[in-house]
């Protein structure tokens, strides 16, 4: 018998605006039954009821519409009460086509923005409270308290501060204006800027110096109005200057041309056009999300219960137990495992990354479902001497039994076992209290060919949230006391204990500790080594305060007075430059004192510094041991105060909602963030409703049933459910950006293997000029997220030191699993597209060297190709360098574009750090220049003998790569702190040596230009090579259209 159908799935798959025949059941027992449509909103469909029920009996029984909500059954077999009445019933997608109607209980307010808080992190807030989880509950209650008290500090603010945290600042990283190549304009630093007045038609043409604050041109703008007009002069600060069609607005006291939008109307030769915006309407704006925040803040003041009394408990501190710690191994669930084999279970305490003690195994038992072991697990370390935040790290695999083992190879087959699971548990609570009692551990899946350790301390120590699939461990942690043991506050370790003995040193001591620390790239030590860096700790701390980190990993964790010692001395240690700081975010320095300083040290960052860093900051969440962390609480404080970092925030986390280990984590995280922002929900809802949709029109073209055309596309955007969701929403690539109405006609599906979706908007106030995104569905875009932010990164430490060298960081955001948003860079095409339209014959397009010189020449005419040439020479200068030190591999003429303008860019970053696409597997080798002839030939403007314009870009390289080296401690610690993401490239140390190497990191200036020079001729020689691997990918794929 074939399977049965159960549901509406299918019903809901279907596009257009069919009817549906739905039932309802009323609470006055009256049974309904009509068709509605599939567009209808769940508030037509109450209308429609009541206008129905009016000829049915006991219709006088039923109240005010209002005072009811229906219920469904959803697609997770859950009962949903549908309280966000604005969705349409197709995309509620009840599981069955009956609506309940039941009288509303409780809150109506709280309860419909837990319901938009569900749907829009994809997580039902309900998780949260059946998993009757003491750390969950106290977290959730604190953390909102937190951001809603943030939001509404945030409500009283006068208008211009609330104006910096809704619109901040778009600014370059220095004040100059673009050097635009003729001499005419470099003398001239004037702009011409378009100025109108919001609620009016006429507009004004301004001159203004490009080093002019904002109130200056608000100054011309209102006497140019009351001459013009003859109207009274107003005042200046009470206006501000809006972006025409942006949320982008121009104040505060930077020079014009820092402002982002300026600066690049500048260089491309256009007159900016802005809006005159009276405070009035800001202030206007400020009171709507008061009105919203205020309404949850009354509701919610009402109903909150009063503070628990705290209990006082007989307590004893962990120090004074000089016994050896141990844990009770009880048995195994659910495992799985062939039989012949035996089932073992391996434990180690660690800090961080340091093993405390000697790994202990458990005895062997015979395969089966549920294995018993009922054994004791003793640990080399005394209660006494365990870190803070010790962690427990199971893992659990089969051996084959040892008859079958030859003698003496028991270490070689060891590596031949068959790991089957891991789970990581911390030794304390939330609280500092040591665990007592038995918890069941739901594991994680082993990799089965990872022949690396079986254990797994990087790992979470999250239980696997899959229960029913996952194998258990039940194990049994000791009441080593008849009460309570807690870690020590830290205030009474500094107290109780002093800083170590006074050291008398002798001057090879200065020398070897001037000697280790010198040594930038070294974190591997000799024990003499290690030895002499303990006892020189507070030289470390007075004369290398940048070095914490090398002494944070020689400390003895398993010794607890070099752990007193150690917390003691961090409160004398001056604070480190953030850029340092951020490497003691990785896992190898769990510590809380460690933990609370580094943040500590973070704070320093500006907005904007925290936006390039945000990635990372996102990821090594992941490493904390707690949900209260002091790394959460910092992200949400700056969350809260920038709505930019707010909106990035939202979607690095939202991105990742759906790998098990952080889901939790992420969602109370996302849930707070909420909580302290209840107006962003609405825009941020608006936001994931259209990624919904550019899903579902990827799964129609992709799904292959029937062939799709570009015009099927075209009118499935059309209808009426698409066309109102995918308009009027910010770019989640860029809030300030609008997208106002999306151009059917102008929309297309990529011809690549996932078939990306092309989408363009137009923007009526923004003078017709269109903005494209591309839809990607099926690619991991974390790695070209991750690349981009590099080059953004690159880009700005050239410009501060004054090299402008016409980068194009594209805008690349992750969105879901295997889903996101690429931005449209405009009039570009790929070097393949142009080579081949100039050749006849796919063979010979890549050995045509004047094909892009010819192009360039015909979209900048006359004067123009001058300039065009200056910015390929600049962009390729940038891009050569940022491949070289990433390791970008794969790079062939289909994924290098360039702009009308001249700029060069590459997109599509699938390989770096070396890992080269090879068609026997993966090879790395040190990944050469993309440096081909044509290249070369558009440099010295087609004339072979011009070696003035090469050198100079030879020259721009070497600089660019020097600036990047005096950075590499930068571009180390972001990539280290990337190992959390699991991106495929990015597992271990060995990925980053890398970088170290491409970056010289430990070399001499001298040394890494040298070093650089061989490798750029080298690329200059082998440049043919390319024009051969170009060929041969043109021949493979000419899709010219």
């Amino acid at each position: 018998m074939p399977p049965g159908k159960y549901g509406m799935q299918e019903e809901w798959e279907h596009e257009g605006d069919q009817q549906i025949d739905m039932d309802f059941l009323l609470p006055t027992g009256i049974f309904l039954k009509f068709p509605v449509s599939r567009n209808d909103t769940i508030k037509t469909i109450k209308k429609m009821v009541w206008k129905n029920a009016r000829s049915e009996a006991l219709f006088s029984g039923l109240g005010d519409p209002d005072g009811y909500v229906f219920t469904c059954i959803n697609q997770t077999a859950e009962r949903e009460e549908l309280e966000e009445e604005s969705r349409r019933i197709s995309d509620v997608r009840p599981f069955m086509c009956v609506l309940r109607l039941v009288a509303r209980e409780g809150d109506r307010v709280e309860k419909l923005t837990n319901t938009q808080i569900s749907l829009l992190i994809g997580k039902g807030l309900h998780e949260f409270e059946t998993q009757k989880n003491h750390e969950v509950n106290e977290f959730r209650t604190k953390m909102r308290t937190f951001c809603e008290e943030k939001a509404h500090e945030r409500q009283n603010l006068p208008w211009q501060q609330w104006m910096e945290y809704s619109f901040p600042c778009d600014l370059e990283p220095c004040g100059s204006p673009p050097d635009c190549g003729s001499a005419k304009s470099k003398n001239s630093k004037k702009l011409f800027i378009n100025v109108k007045f919001e609620a009016c038609d006429e507009s004004f043409m301004l001159q203004q110096d490009a080093q002019d604050f904002p109130l200056a041109l608000m100054k011309s703008a209102l006497k140019k109005k009351a001459t013009v007009f003859r109207s009274v002069r107003q005042v200046p600060e009470d206006y501000t200057l809006q972006v025409n069609g942006r949320w982008e607005f121009i104040y505060g006291k930077h020079p014009m041309c820092q402002f982002k939008y300026i600066f690049s109307c500048l260089r491309n030769g256009q007159n900016p056009q802005l809006t005159m915006v009276h405070h009035s309407t800001i202030s206007k704006y400020q009171e709507e999300q008061g009105t919203m925040c205020n309404q949850m803040y009354k509701s919610r003041s009402l109903s909150r219960p009063p503070p628990l009394p705290v209990k006082k408990q007989n307590t004893s501190s962990l120090w004074s137990i000089n016994e050896s710690f141990y844990i009770h191994l009880v048995q195994g669930s659910r495992v799985n495992a062939d039989e012949g084999m035996k089932l073992v279970v391996q434990a180690g305490l660690f800090h961080g990354s340091e093993l405390l003690c000697k790994v202990v195994t458990s005895s062997e038992v015979t395969v089966c479902s549920e294995p018993l072991w009922d054994q004791r697990l003793e640990f080399d370390i005394n209660v006494s001497d365990l870190p803070r935040m010790s962690r427990l790290c199971f893992a659990l695999y089969a051996v084959i039994e040892k008859t079958k083992k030859p003698r003496g190879t028991k270490k070689k087959n060891k590596k031949a076992d068959c790991p089957i699971a891991w789970v990581n548990t911390m030794v304390f609570d939330y609280k500092d209290q040591l665990k007592t009692g038995e918890y069941l551990l739901s594991t994680w899946p082993s990799v089965p060919d990872d022949k690396s350790d079986l254990l797994n301390p990087m790992g979470t120590v999250e239980k696997n949230p899959n229960v029913d699939s996952a194998a258990g461990l039940l194990i049994s942690f000791p009441n080593i006391r008849p009460y309570p043991l807690y870690y020590p506050p830290v205030t009474k370790i500094s107290d109780t204990e002093k800083n170590g003995d006074v050291n008398f040193l002798s001057k090879e001591d200065y020398m070897k500790l001037k000697e280790i620390m010198d040594n930038k790239n070294s974190t591997e030590f000799f024990e003499d080594e290690k030895e002499l860096l303990w006892r020189l700790r507070t030289e470390i701390r007075d004369y290398y305060p940048e070095s914490l980190s090398k002494l944070l990993l020689i400390t003895k964790w398993n010794k607890r007075e070099d752990v007193v010692q150690m917390v003691s001395l961090l409160r004398s240690w001056p604070e480190l430059p953030a850029i340092q700081a951020l490497e003691l975010l990785d896992y190898s320095f769990p510590d809380p004192a460690v933990r609370f300083f580094t943040i500590r040290c973070l704070k320093k960052l500006s907005d904007d510094e925290l936006l390039h860093y945000l990635i990372q900051l996102v990821q090594v969440l992941k490493y904390e041991s707690y949900l209260d962390c002091d790394l959460t609480t910092f992200l949400l404080e700056r969350a809260l105060s920038n709505r930019r970092i707010g909106h990035f925030l939202f979607w690095h986390l939202r991105s990742e909602i759906h790998v098990a280990s952080v889901s939790l984590r992420f969602g109370l995280i996302l849930e707070a963030y909420c909580r302290g922002n209840i107006h962003h929900i609405k825009l941020l809802t608006k936001q994931n409703e259209a990624l919904g949709k550019m899903k579902a029109l990827s799964d129609i073209v992709k799904s292959g049933s029937q062939k799709m055309t570009v015009e099927d596309l075209k009118l499935c955007i059309r209808q009426e459910s698409y066309l109102e969701a995918l308009s009027d929403l910010m770019s989640p690539l860029n809030p300030s950006v609008l997208l106002s109405e999306i151009c059917a006609d102008k929309c297309r599906f990529m011809d690549s293997k996932m078939k990306p979706l092309w989408l363009m908007y137009k923007n009526p106030s923004a003078h017709g000029d269109m903005v494209g995104i591309i839809f990607k569905n099926g690619d991991d875009l974390r790695q070209d997220m991750l690349t981009l932010q590099m080059i953004q990164l690159m880009e700005n430490l050239w410009k501060k030191e004054g090299l402008d060298l016409r980068m194009i960081p594209y805008g690349c955001l992750s969105t879901g699993n295997k889903m996101g948003l690429i931005e449209v860079v405009k009039n570009s095409d790929t070097i393949a597209n142009i080579q081949r339209n100039s050749s006849n014959s796919a063979a010979t397009a890549a050995f045509n060297k004047d094909a892009l010189l010819n192009w360039l020449k015909s979209k900048n005419p006359g004067d123009k190709l001058d300039q065009a040439i200056e910015e390929f020479t600049l962009s390729c200068a940038g891009y050569c360098v940022a491949t070289y030190v990433l390791g970008i591999g794969d790079r062939h003429n289909d994924n290098i574009m360039i702009r009308e303008t001249g700029q060069l860019f590459h997109i599509d970053f699938g390989h770096f750090l070396g890992n080269f696409k090879r068609k026997l597997g993966i090879n790395r080798e040190r990944v050469p220049f993309i440096l081909t002839y044509d290249f070369v030939h558009v440099i010295q403007q087609g004339r072979t003998n011009n070696s003035e314009k090469f050198e100079r870009f030879r020259e721009c390289c070497e600089r660019a790569y020097k600036i990047l080296c005096r950075n590499g401690t930068l571009f180390v610690n972001l990539f280290a702190m990337m190992k959390a993401a699991g991106l495929p490239e990015l597992t271990s140390f060995k990925d980053i040596q890398y970088l170290k190497d491409s970056l010289a990191l430990g070399k001499s200036d001298e040394e890494a230009l040298k070093n650089f020079k061989v490798k750029f001729n080298e690329a200059l020689r082998e440049s043919w090579k390319t024009k051969v691997n170009w060929m041969m990918h043109s021949l493979a794929k000419d899709n010219r259209p």
